[in-house]
């Protein structure tokens, strides 16, 4: 490789979904939480037409990393450039490609092009990026895999919802109380633990016990991004038996001054090999679906009509 050549690989797999299916689940950012493991959250920062900014927090080890992207879809093609705007030493630049192959109605060759630059064309910089790559696509692609042939596929294990509640206080202090959850053992009655660390502001890591109607705990850990007083979006890594996926947000919205809609939304893939664990042998799917969403919805009611109180006494 010569000075300020880049470097080219491409990496590829084979899924069994429809070619128009993963180009879809792939340019839909907001599925990227259920089809990357360590995607916590991804937000539009700008579009025009085919072209747009992405800004995107995401596991790494122990920590909560965010960066963002450009992007350019062309749907006829099936292929979705991308370009990070700002790359961590020792790379210079960054960008590939996206490449939906149809191979008949039911399979996709799924190619991942990278291209890349070391900074100051380092031998050293480019074998690092050069090994980085090559142990980072091939563990995504396996697990993108799993997770696009299962979102395809299982449209009757994925549920979403959302509740609101109507109150008469400030985005602000409806925030507050869920931003700050380090107090809700204090606060909730369905919390009985919680551990809330916050290296980086606005970067959450929220563990916490949460009690049932028999009186038992389990434990849930969640990835928060918060977004002053507007919203705080999440991602659970540690589950609850009957979920493979959890993830969900907080938003406030002031429909006019004092008057501030709060909601809690949610969105959770069932996991079936535990339902007749968890709910009996003659429980299936409906019940699994039922189940959840009371559970949920009953742990965030109480959780929102808690924070109307706290905002409504702040008037």
């Amino acid at each position: 490789m010569t000075r300020n050549e880049a470097c080219e690989v491409e990496h590829e797999v084979t899924v069994h979904a429809a070619g128009t299916e993963v180009y879809r689940l792939l340019a839909e950012v907001e599925n990227w939480p259920r089809l990357f493991p360590p995607s916590v959250y991804v937000d539009y920062l700008e579009r025009d037409g085919n072209e747009e900014r992405i800004r995107i927090w995401a596991t790494a080890n122990d920590d909560v990393k965010s960066w963002s992207s450009r992007r350019i879809l062309d749907p006829g093609a099936m292929r979705i450039e991308f370009r990070q705007e700002v790359s961590a030493p020792p790379v210079a630049e960054m960008s590939g490609t996206w490449i939906i192959e149809p191979l008949g109605e039911e399979d996709t060759r799924l190619r991942l092009l990278h291209r890349y630059r070391a900074i100051d064309d380092d031998p050293d910089g480019v074998a690092w990026i050069s090994q980085a790559v090559d142990s980072n696509s091939r563990a995504e692609l396996g697990s993108l895999k799993t997770n696009l042939e299962l979102a395809a596929g299982a449209a009757d294990r994925l549920l979403s919802f959302e509740d609101s509640v109507q109150v008469k206080g400030s985005a602000k202090d409806l925030y507050d109380f869920i931003n700050e959850a380090q107090l809700w053992a204090d606060r909730l009655p369905h919390v009985a633990r919680v551990e809330l660390t916050e290296a980086t502001l606005g970067l959450q890591v929220l563990e916490m016990d949460t009690r049932t109607r028999d009186g038992s705990t389990h434990t849930t850990k969640s990835v928060r991004v918060c977004f002053p007083h507007r919203r705080i979006a999440y991602k659970q890594i540690m589950l609850p038996a009957l979920m493979t996926l959890h993830t969900g947000y907080w938003e406030f919205t002031e429909d006019e001054p004092g008057i501030t809609t709060a909601t809690s939304q949610h969105t959770v893939m069932i996991n079936t090999e535990n339902i007749g664990r968890i709910l009996g042998p003659d429980a299936g799917l409906a019940e699994a679906r039922a189940f959840v969403r009371e559970a949920l919805g009953n742990n965030s009611g109480a959780t929102l009509n808690h924070a109307r109180k706290y905002a409504e006494a702040r008037r």
